[in-house]
């Protein structure tokens, strides 16, 4: 007989803390102030290491889905490069975003965002929150 496995938290800022500490990137300091950005937006928002980096969820009540959908998921930081932050936007396509702020049409419906300096962080930072306030009040809740 199969035991149920126990739920898992949907947050773990500990765990996005001890990774911090340890992260060896040129833009570490981007990446704090973008995290401090995306949390402050709606307390209902949470964050966890997903996909070897942090990631950015809604922690509130939600309709029954498939978890290989990712519905939770706003934001997923990509930090492969050395001369950027790339915050990819799971379903940036549902933001309808005309500013340019979100880049790429791909199928799935991702849409980046790019950080490279602290400035580009304060240029951006209202349509960075405008952008994740739309994606919650389009949210299937």
């Amino acid at each position: 007989m199969k035991t149920k496995k126990a739920e898992q938290p949907l947050a773990d800022t500990p765990g996005v803390d001890a990774y911090m500490q340890k992260l060896d990137h040129p833009l570490k300091n981007v990446l704090e102030a973008l995290r401090q950005i995306i949390l402050s937006v709606d307390p209902e928002l949470g964050e966890h290491i997903k996909w070897n980096a942090p990631s950015f969820l809604y922690t509130g009540e939600m309709k029954p889905f498939n978890p290989k959908e990712y519905k939770r998921y706003v934001i997923v930081s990509n930090l492969f490069q050395k001369d950027c932050i790339r915050l990819v936007f799971w379903r940036g396509d549902l933001i309808n975003d005309t500013t340019g702020f979100l880049t790429g049409d791909y199928a799935d419906g991702r849409r980046l965002a790019f950080f490279r300096s602290m400035d580009e962080v304060k240029e951006k930072e209202e349509v960075l929150r405008n952008a994740i306030k739309v994606w919650l009040s389009v949210l299937d809740k």
